[in-house]
């Protein structure tokens, strides 16, 4: 998974603390759904450098997915200036991912 990896010791510097535009995305190796999304987001997330793409594992750091309270994965989850934008759960189509991060960031 691409996306820098977020834990409770570097999610306020590299999340809260970033002022430009953040997308997590919440997962797990388990997930099916999860591993099925990742090609979009990677794809997305390659073609987006101005954004910042994280990852929280939520079995290794689920303070951070209760602060969002976070019950299905995959879950995205749109910051900007540490601000909560949006919130996204389930796979999405890249336009519809695209169009969601516009309107967040917009």
């Amino acid at each position: 998974m691409s996306g820098l990896p977020l834990t409770n010791d570097n999610f306020e510097a590299e999340a809260l603390n970033y002022e430009g535009a953040v997308i997590i995305d919440f997962w797990a190796t388990w997930c099916g759904p999860c591993k099925a999304f990742m090609p979009i987001v990677e794809a997305f997330a390659s073609e987006h450098p101005e954004i910042k793409f994280c990852t929280v594992n939520v079995d290794d750091s689920p303070e951070i997915a209760e602060r969002y309270e976070i019950m299905s994965i995959p879950t995205l989850v749109f910051l900007k200036g540490g601000e909560l934008k949006e919130i996204s759960v389930g796979s999405l189509p890249p336009k519809v991912l695209a169009e969601k991060a516009e309107k967040a960031f917009a």
